[in-house]
């Protein structure tokens, strides 16, 4: 039902570094850092494909990224073909619809495909704080279901919440998947978005705005004006076409001069 078998687990590691023998927070970390979070293929008039051959195309084979559903979809399947049990999910971030796709491994929160957010699993443990490349999270129970928080200058930020024991199938996924490529009110189909996640920096695009961001300091914003220069900054190499169709929308210098 997941496509696990077609996962080419060579190519994989050989895109993120990791390994077989790699433990799951290793993996974790390996896909975050590795894999851009992106949304390059709805600004180009297109639905993502969530069929794992074409993902693996995509995001091994030609380096790019992806948003969640096509993170989770490769990042799940990698994880059943070395032997874990994945129980996969959907969240309600913040209080938009249920859309995002996220997965419990081993009693732990597993979240590759939420942006410049998690780059470690996290424990479900009610009131566990983890740190997240120099950003707390935290889970706790409300009811039925988990919430995800982030420590920020004034507290806690509700980030996404979910029920552990609502199972979901495929076409779940492609229907959320369909809704936040095309509805005119999802974040996705409106703006260009970028994110990239290390050990201590955070680096955001939305729409025409680069955000860079160091752990324990105030961000740092400014305009783009070389979106080629900016994207390759973010590991993203695009066609000539693909640039000069994302350009038009956005209103950017598209070649490498600003």
């Amino acid at each position: 039902m997941w496509q696990t078998d077609l996962v080419d687990l060579d190519a994989y590691f050989g895109r993120t570094g990791a390994s077989a023998s790699s433990s799951l927070t290793e993996l974790h970390e390996a896909h975050v850092r590795a894999i851009p979070f992106e949304n390059i293929d709805v600004m180009l008039g297109l639905v993502p494909s969530l069929d794992l051959v074409d993902i693996q195309a995509k995001m091994v084979g030609r380096r790019r990224g992806g948003y969640c559903y096509e993170h989770q979809l490769l990042f799940t399947a990698v994880l059943e073909r070395l032997g874990y049990e994945v129980r996969r999910r959907m969240a309600r971030v913040k209080t938009g619809p249920r859309t995002h796709f996220m997965s419990i491994v081993d009693d732990q929160l597993v979240d590759v495909g939420f942006g410049a957010g998690m780059l470690h699993p996290m424990p479900l443990v009610d009131g566990a704080v983890v740190d997240q490349a120099g950003w707390p999270h935290r889970l706790r129970r409300e009811g039925r279901l988990w919430v995800l928080e982030k420590q920020v200058e004034n507290g806690w930020e509700r980030m996404h919440a979910f029920e552990d024991d609502v199972e979901q199938l495929p076409v779940d996924y492609r229907m959320a998947n369909y809704y936040v490529a095309t509805h005119e009110r999802s974040p996705f189909s409106r703006q260009l978005v970028v994110m990239r996640l290390e050990p201590g920096l955070s680096r955001r695009l939305v729409g025409s705005e680069i955000t860079i961001e160091h752990a324990g300091e105030k961000p740092e914003n400014s305009q783009v004006e070389n979106l080629e220069k900016t994207l390759e900054s973010l590991d993203i190499t695009l066609t000539e076409g693909e640039l000069s169709h994302i350009s038009s929308i956005r209103g950017t210098t598209a070649g490498t001069h600003s």
